[in-house]
């Protein structure tokens, strides 16, 4: 692996527009980081875009490695898989109430 430090995300964002994008991970709107795994040709990278520390480009050797660092990336950020989070609905609401019940009525016209 290799890795290389960019002060600007506008050369982050350069790579991007460039390459085939597999997969994001984090949002900088909830958190401090965006991983974005994406191809280039032969080059798997990963470009680490953050809002609190260094942004840096990642070269991985191969595409085990690759996989490997996104899916360590996935549990650092507590990614959940789709089937376990269909539950929260059930989880939160409980079982009589669901989402639709809490909507607010609009009543500006009211006013």
């Amino acid at each position: 692996m290799e890795e290389i430090e960019f002060l600007s995300w506008l050369t982050l964002d350069a790579i991007k527009n460039a390459a085939e994008v597999t997969e994001t991970v984090g949002d900088l709107q909830t958190g401090h980081y965006i991983s974005i795994f994406c191809k280039i040709e032969d080059d798997y990278l990963e470009l680490f875009y953050s809002d609190t520390g260094s942004n840096y480009l990642r070269r991985y050797e191969n595409k085990e490695e690759f996989e490997t660092a996104l899916e360590k990336r996935k549990k650092e950020e507590g990614e959940i898989p789709y089937e376990e989070d269909r539950g929260f609905e059930e989880d939160y609401f409980g079982d009589e109430e669901k989402e639709e019940d809490y909507n607010i009525e609009d009543n500006s016209e009211k006013y």
